[in-house]
């Protein structure tokens, strides 16, 4: 067992669909462990994103996993997460958090300090998230600014940190549409995700 005084591992959180996962995704983890001094940051693919789900067809969860394993791969301290895929059925960010700060007692760690990381385009929908006053009390709130935006205020009631400097103003949407039409991706993903789009035959590629 480790001494009670044992450093608590700094753990970033940053949390979706990745219906596919692009530099954004890459430079605002990179962006948040440079700037909080994170220890590791893991992109968590959604088993079920539960919010988005019932609006359109998802990428199966396989697909998305290989491709955000693909996007990290060779990003010191950022890291694909299987463990949704794993836990099943919708996927709810606090479930996720407990599971961490358990798995962590139970090898003998202390509890993480955890960062959820999420757009400021995200903050206004925080109240809809499941179990949220409990996610509140456990973690830090990590708000990446837009490109070219003022900088956000967090959300009352949470202890969070802004950070910005992102140079990337793209979306999974933009890309799947993009790719619908019969475009490229170009340099919105990172080289390894689009050979594991034409590799895995997904998005218009499959047509």
């Amino acid at each position: 067992m480790p001494a009670a005084s044992a450093r608590a591992e700094r753990l970033g959180l940053l949390g979706g669909t990745f219906d596919p996962p692009h530099l954004g995704h890459v430079a605002a983890a990179q962006a948040a462990r440079r700037a909080l001094s994170l220890d590791r940051v893991l992109l968590v693919v959604a088993n079920d994103p539960w919010q988005k789900s019932p609006l359109r067809p998802i990428t199966g969860a396989a697909d998305r996993l290989a491709m955000t394993e693909a996007a990290v791969e060779g990003e010191a301290g950022i890291e694909a997460s299987r463990m949704e895929l794993d836990r099943g059925g919708p996927s709810y960010t606090v479930d996720t958090v407990e599971q961490l700060r358990t798995e962590a007692v139970a090898r003998g760690a202390a509890p993480p300090e955890l960062f959820v990381i999420v757009g400021a385009d995200i903050v206004p929908t925080l109240p809809t998230w499941h179990r949220v006053d409990e996610l509140r009390a456990l973690v830090t709130l990590v708000i990446v600014a837009r490109p070219h935006a003022p900088a956000p205020a967090g959300p009352p009631g949470w202890h969070s940190a802004v950070v910005g400097g992102l140079d990337f103003d793209v979306s999974s949407s933009q890309i799947r549409e993009r790719l619908a039409g019969g475009e490229g991706a170009g340099q919105m993903v990172p080289p390894g995700v689009g050979h594991c789009i034409a590799a895995r035959g997904l998005y218009a590629v499959a047509r």
